[in-house]
């Protein structure tokens, strides 16, 4: 089994930046690839951004260029930096992690709320 805890939500101004981590904990040398995903109320829960153990990332659209996902394999941790935020990026955040056995991301953290409002 796989434990993930994020941290760093919060409520911040629109061209704010805010920095989400996740530690890992259990069997941590079996995730492969990390990723955070984010839902807003209403909306269906959605990529935002992807990491793999060798660090390769992937990004969807409408981050490009202001979000970056960075991961430390020996703290077992993977961070999600948000600049230029905007109000269409209020969402709980969750942070998941994919076995390297495969079968996608089966584990997930709790999430924390990220709210872009003046």
């Amino acid at each position: 089994q796989v434990q993930l805890v994020e941290s760093g939500g919060g409520l911040v101004q629109p061209g704010g930046s805010l920095r989400l981590s996740c530690a890992a904990s259990g069997r941590v040398f079996s995730i492969s690839a990390m990723a955070w995903y984010r839902q807003a109320p209403g909306k269906e829960r959605e990529l935002v951004a992807a990491i793999t153990r060798e660090g390769d990332t992937s990004y969807r659209d409408s981050v490009k260029g202001r979000f970056a996902i960075s991961r430390d394999n020996a703290k077992n941790t993977v961070s999600l930096q948000m600049n230029s935020l905007k109000p269409e990026d209020t969402a709980v955040y969750y942070c998941a992690a994919e076995l390297s056995t495969g079968g996608g991301y089966n584990y997930w953290g709790q999430g924390t709320q990220v709210t872009v409002s003046s």
